[in-house]
């Protein structure tokens, strides 16, 4: 056992773990308390791994099926996956979760006084990853996006014990627009698993056809369709930017990185020239930096 009460990462975990740094945002940075740093850690073990479940990326060998109690012969069924992983997230509040990392997260839940409603929407969107693969209107993406992405800023506010209808408003307005800062950068990635998240009306708008973004370069209507939910995405965070003023102390400084993230991945985007096609633009560190004294600042 840590000190913190959790069981060291295994090979499992921490395979999944790992992936946190190559978030457009840093997760659980070391000037967070410690207890803050391992419950968010926990929450994003979880939601890491129900993504890799929804896009068919767990790690080689079926050690997550057999954790779930999934037979070999439907390990490579997500819906089924997914089926097992909402009944595990159940065991977390009322028994013994059988994965590690849902074994990691009781803790917090139990020491958070965590709901299981922001788990289960995140569940809900890999779930209708596999039964949707378009969107036909900004609506609609949006409405994708309150379960994909606006229960991770719910669980940070949680987690904080910060959380008021005030922020949870602006939260949700931060993450939707990371969300959408995402999808930019995947176009491609994306295609290649048969999704497109640019809004089929805007793409029309646009005159965008679904072969112009399996091409290796940007077309200019392609570009001009990335810009204009670029500026949606800017609009969002800018619309959740007070948030940041709202906090205190070393809160205020991770959620300005959350979303100095989100705006240095639009710069990077905007020094593209908005082709995303070739691979995601990625923000250097020094940007990064920049855009968190900005924010920090409230000049954003």
């Amino acid at each position: 056992m840590t000190e913190t009460g959790t069981t060291r990462p295994g090979v499992t975990e921490r395979a999944t773990l790992d992936k946190a740094a190559a978030e457009n945002f840093p997760v659980a940075p070391f000037f967070l308390p410690r207890d803050w740093r391992t419950d968010l850690m926990a929450v994003y073990g979880f939601a890491r791994l129900v993504d890799d479940i929804g896009d068919g990326d767990l790690a080689p060998g079926g050690a997550d099926a057999r954790l779930l109690g999934v037979s070999p012969e439907e390990a490579g069924d997500r819906l089924v996956l997914l089926d097992a992983f909402e009944a595990d997230l159940n065991r977390v509040f009322s028994g013994e979760p059988r994965h590690p990392l849902l074994r990691r997260l009781q803790p917090t839940v139990r020491r958070r006084f965590l709901t299981p409603e922001p788990f289960l929407g995140l569940i809900a969107a890999n779930r209708q990853d596999q039964l949707v693969t378009r969107y036909e209107t900004y609506d609609d993406l949006l409405a994708y996006c309150e379960l994909s992405a606006n229960p991770v800023g719910r669980l940070v506010l949680a987690v904080t014990g910060t959380s008021t209808p005030e922020r949870i408003r602006l939260s949700d307005a931060i993450c939707t627009a990371l969300q959408i800062v995402e999808h930019l950068q995947d176009v491609a990635e994306d295609l290649g698993r048969d999704r497109i998240y640019l809004p089929a009306e805007d793409m029309k708008r646009f005159h965008v056809q679904e072969a112009d973004l399996a091409t290796k370069t940007a077309s200019a209507s392609v570009r001009a369709l990335v810009a204009y939910e670029a500026q949606r995405a800017r609009e969002l965070l800018n619309e959740g930017a007070p948030l940041v003023g709202s906090v205190h102390g070393r809160l205020k400084l991770l959620l300005a990185g959350f979303v100095a993230g989100g705006r240095a991945a639009l710069r990077a985007i905007a020094a593209a020239e908005h082709d995303v096609l070739p691979g995601p633009p990625k923000p250097g560190k020094l940007q990064l930096l920049r855009e968190v004294g900005v924010t920090l600042r409230g000049e954003g």
